[in-house]
């Protein structure tokens, strides 16, 4: 039972294989969003602040999707890391030695997501729309997820 038990971590070995695939297709899509945007930016030719906010929005909106792109590719990393193999060349920042060294990056790459989020919501604002309650939402979460690195580094050093 114990060998069967012990061979079945690489089952894990599907939710690494879609999460790379997650990861990819993120990424292609926001390379292909990125291109297309461009392109269609120079066939327009338009330059105006209008175009301006509007073109800012749309980029900040395709780094969120990279940065969607890199959780996944982080959590893919990790749980192979963590459950197949940890012979994987990785700089020393990407190297996952437990589940909360994985929990700990996810929450990292959450805070900047939200951060973009709510600057993307800042750049479309469009001065009827209540960003403060929204802000304050982000901030209270930002927050909390903050709180809970530090708790968890601290414990580490005792």
């Amino acid at each position: 039972m114990s060998t069967l038990l012990g061979a079945s971590r690489f089952l894990v070995i599907l939710a690494v294989i879609g999460a790379l695939l997650a990861a990819t297709t993120l990424l292609v899509y926001g390379l292909t969003a990125t291109v297309q945007l461009i392109l269609s930016t120079i066939q327009t030719g338009e330059v105006t602040r209008k175009v301006a906010k509007a073109l800012s929005l749309e980029f900040i909106e395709i780094i969120d999707l990279f940065l969607l792109g890199t959780v996944f590719y982080i959590v893919a990393i990790g749980l192979y890391e963590l459950f197949i193999s940890t012979n994987v060349k990785l700089p020393s920042w990407l190297s996952i030695n437990n589940l909360d060294d994985l929990k700990n990056k996810l929450i990292a790459v959450v805070i900047v997501v939200l951060g973009v989020l709510f600057l993307g919501q800042v750049v479309s604002w469009d001065g009827e729309r209540d960003l403060l309650g929204y802000g304050v939402a982000v901030a209270l979460v930002i927050g909390a997820l903050t709180y809970f690195l530090s708790q968890k580094s601290g414990g580490n050093s005792k």
